[in-house]
């Protein structure tokens, strides 16, 4: 038999379990009619690194895209959408639109990273991001986890020269990013 993700269809009880076991909810918007779901649910969600990855990092939830009143909390205009979520039900990371398995995983460790960061927990923070970083440096995800790096090491350390190097590594292998042209300013640093 072949394994797949254990998604919750119920926001309540997913939002229980990850306050219970301090990981965060994978809340995935789909739409049948929906190409970009039809093809992740393909594709994407049976790949045994997907369904290792998700089930040991998130609490994953799946719902319709209009289920009320999610669907007009979270603003959702289009499918796919992926959040990450804490368990107080606070966004910390969205995607919309279609992802392979490599990028799903790179942006949930991205998602991971900032619901760490967010909650003052930097050294997890860093692992995630270090681990974009490393293993999927050519994904949409690098260039914001290079980013979300810089901050976590001056949030964590005061060291404004992490800032700096962000900085310089994305100008160096991103310069056309949104996160290179955020950086900008610390070149001055």
């Amino acid at each position: 038999m072949e394994r797949a993700i254990s998604w919750e269809n119920n926001v309540s009880h997913a939002l229980g379990r990850a306050a219970e076991t301090n990981l965060p909810v994978l809340l995935f918007f789909h739409n049948p009619d929906c190409p970009g779901c039809r093809k992740m649910a393909a594709m994407t969600y049976p790949d045994k690194d997907v369904i290792a990855f998700v089930e040991s990092s998130f609490i994953p939830l799946r719902i319709p895209y209009n289920a009320k009143p999610y669907a007009d909390d979270f603003k959702i205009r289009g499918t796919p959408t992926l959040i990450t979520l804490g368990p107080d039900k606070r966004e910390h990371h969205r995607t919309v639109g279609f992802l392979a398995p490599e990028a799903l995983i790179a942006s949930g460790l991205l998602g991971i990273g900032k619901y760490h960061f967010d909650n003052d927990r930097y050294r997890e923070a860093l692992d995630r991001f270090d681990k974009v970083a490393e293993n999927y440096p050519q994904s949409d995800s690098a260039a914001e986890a290079f980013y979300m790096r810089g901050m976590t090491l001056y949030k964590s350390s005061g060291e404004r020269r992490s800032l700096k190097e962000a900085y310089e590594i994305l100008t160096g292998r991103y310069p056309d990013s949104e996160w290179a042209r955020r950086a900008y300013p610390y070149r001055l640093l």
